[in-house]
């Protein structure tokens, strides 16, 4: 089995960040998105691993990630010169896939679950599509999939005014080689994409074996900056191991689960876990709180921050608020004049330079 992980997309509701970068990039507990969906389908045994990049981001894709050795994986990269649908980076990838029976997993999705579980039910009950579904409160913000008590899906509806049901598609498939037929037969939808969706709403009519599963832990979708750090705080309090590899002076505190990277300064700070500092970081009078990722490169003076997430080489100098529920971009620089305002959140995108007044 191969798999395929899809990597292109704009990522407009990450901006300003992904102006600069690919939304699969951006770190959380300081680990690209990407990578986590790397990890998590070479666990499940599938090694040969096919990355849909796009003309805009896949060359930073492409030098962060690499040829998949760190992963223990065969990285390839196929470029999908346009966002034309889901359906349309299958095709795309059809080349690379062969005849093999695959895996589809969005780049920018989080799950919990093995997905060895899943790809073992797909090949024993040799199906040509299996969905992972996942339960939504607002299931009219997703596709839905309608599935009778044996798990066959009978029905798929992209975002419904009135849902069949909560069970929302995760961003994670299986499929036969008999999904390439199910691509070429379809046609774009209204706005002009070809339709995962649809390609699998056309196997269940013929009918092929189309079934789902529900994802028994979480899943995110981090393609929003509350979602990034909802994802960074699940992260974190699920998967983090203390180690602290930089030096640490008399003056600071560090409490809970801390994780920090070698050649990082700790002077005079207050650090209560669960947080992760990368490396070759600088940090002087601070208090960093809980649910807070620090990338490598960073220097925090005077600062105070919590649940939030700060990118590599950015710099907070002089803020004497709490930053609370922010994501501060790569290179950033954030400082405060003498006149301090009273509350402040934000989402800064990289290169920026930011004065408080």
């Amino acid at each position: 089995m191969k798999a395929i992980i899809l990597s292109g997309g704009k990522g407009t509701r990450l901006r300003p960040l992904t102006y600069t970068g690919a939304k699969q990039l951006v770190p959380v507990a300081n680990k690209p998105i990407l990578w986590y969906g790397i990890e998590a389908i070479v666990a499940a045994g599938i090694t040969d691993i096919g990355i849909i990049i796009s003309p805009e981001t896949g060359q930073e894709v492409k030098t962060k990630t690499g040829n998949g050795d760190r992963f223990g994986a065969k990285i390839s990269y196929i470029l999908q010169d346009k966002p034309a649908g889901l359906a349309h980076a299958v095709k795309v990838a059809q080349p690379f896939l062969g005849d093999s029976p695959f895996l589809m997993y969005l780049g920018d999705n989080l799950v919990q679950s093995d997905l060895h579980l899943f790809c073992e039910q797909f090949t024993t009950r040799n199906l040509d599509a299996l969905t992972l579904l996942c339960s939504v409160e607002n299931p009219s913000a997703f596709g839905v999939a309608k599935v009778d008590d044996d798990g066959r899906v009978l029905q798929l509806v992209e975002k419904p005014k009135v849902p069949p049901s909560n069970l929302a598609l995760v961003g994670i498939y299986l499929f036969s080689n008999a999904v390439h037929h199910a691509i070429a037969s379809i046609q774009p939808s209204a706005r002009g994409e070809l339709e995962i969706t649809d390609a699998i709403q056309y196997l269940i009519d013929q009918p092929k074996k189309v079934e789902a599963r529900q994802l028994e832990g979480w899943w995110l979708d981090t393609g929003k900056k509350d979602d990034l750090l909802e994802a960074n705080r699940i992260i974190l309090d699920t998967c983090l191991q203390a180690a602290v590899g930089g030096e640490v002076d008399e003056q600071s505190q560090v409490i809970g689960r801390v994780q920090i990277g070698s050649g990082s300064k700790i002077v005079n700070c207050t650090i209560r876990g669960p947080v992760t500092i990368g490396s070759n970081c600088h940090l002087e009078n601070c208090f960093i709180g809980p649910y807070s990722s620090v990338a490598d490169q960073v220097t925090l003076i005077d600062a105070d921050l919590e649940h939030s997430v700060i990118l590599q080489g950015a710099k907070v100098v002089g803020i004497h608020q709490r930053v609370v529920d922010s994501v501060i971009g790569q290179r950033a620089q954030l400082k405060e004049a003498p006149q301090r305002p009273k509350a402040l959140r934000f989402m800064i995108g990289d290169d920026s330079q930011i004065e408080l007044v």
